[in-house]
This record gives C-alpha cells, structure tokens and sequence, in this order.
C-alpha cells in the first residue's frame, strides 16, 4: 500500500468525504449496489451514526491531499443474541485507488481492532454478489468463508437476478465476555 495513504478510525467530520466517496464509487458499474441517486446525506448519516455508535468504521486517507480514497463500516445488528457479530459490512474503494493493497489493508485494519478491542466479536458477515467473482475471491484471500446463496436476491438493470453470496470471517482470538455492552468508536 502506497505510503502517502493512512487507514484511521473515522469521525463525524469526515462525514462530507465519504459522501463525496460514495458518489463518486456509485457512478462506477460494479463499486456498490446502490444507484447513484441513492447516495444520500442521509444515507451517509445513517450508516455512520450506527457504526459510530455500536460498530467500527475506519477510512484511508491520502495524507497529501486529505481525500478519503476508501472507507469500511460494519455495526452489530442490536439485538441481544448477535451481540458477538458484527454485520452489515460495506466496503468503496475509490476506482483510481483500487488494486493497490487499499482494501486488504482496511480489512487488516478491522481485523487488527477486533483482536486487540473487541475479542468478544466472534464474527463479521457481509455479502458479495456472485458476479463480483473478485471480490468473493478477495474475500476468501482475507479468510471469510461462503454460508450458502440467496438466489435471486438482486434485480439486475436488465431485468434479470443474481444470487448473494453471504460471507464471515470467524476472530481466532474470540473470547467471550458475557458482556453486551455497545462497542466504543471514540476516535
């Protein structure tokens, strides 16, 4: 990973960056599932509020420029029982900064802040659509496993469907705590 990007714990100030991202990654067939007309204020608000308050999200930043060149958020679901996952995971990796070692280095990230704060997470989930092969791929390299399909999960622009792909990684260091309390993001 290029020396100039720094992955770092994100904050309520970045809040106009990452839209700005998000926009951006939306206008590129493939970058996300949501249409561009579906990255909102709101959007951004609601996602950020979540893993701010009861997850993790982390950026990398060009530390010439300041520009948020990638960003990963996950949030525990909010209920009791799955108070060991971590779940709604979405990762945008600007096109211009892709393939450069960005993503693995903010799953690295993740991964690293989970062990070492959060041992009590035993799982993280997402989902990747079955045509994003590289991605699944990417995924498996990171060592989330496949938990099955859901077919014809997504309408595609032509009319046609495809199967989601779930996904989870399991922390090596899991330790249970008993404890439910919400996870801390203060950064």
């Amino acid at each position: 990973m290029d020396e100039q990007i720094r992955i770092r714990k994100a904050n309520s100030s970045d809040k106009s960056r990452i839209l700005s991202l998000y926009k951006e990654v939306a206008t590129h067939s493939g970058g996300i599932l949501r249409k561009a007309h579906e990255i909102t204020g709101e959007y951004v608000d609601k996602f950020m509020n979540n893993s701010l308050a009861d997850g993790i999200i982390l950026v990398a930043e060009d530390t010439d420029t300041r520009q948020i060149v990638a960003e990963l958020h996950t949030r525990r679901p909010g209920v009791a029982v799955f108070s060991h996952v971590l779940g709604h995971l979405t990762i945008v990796v600007h096109p211009s900064f892709q393939r450069k070692g960005i993503g693995k280095g903010l799953f690295t990230a993740l991964f690293e802040e989970i062990k070492q704060n959060y041992p009590h997470i035993l799982r993280v989930e997402l989902v990747a659509k079955e045509g994003n092969s590289g991605a699944v791929e990417f995924y498996k390299k990171l060592g989330f496993v496949e938990e099955g399909r859901m077919e014809k999960r997504i309408l595609r622009d032509d009319g046609t469907f495809e199967a989601d792909i779930p996904m989870a990684w399991f922390n090596p260091d899991y330790k249970s705590s008993g404890d439910t309390a919400k996870i801390s993001n203060v950064c």
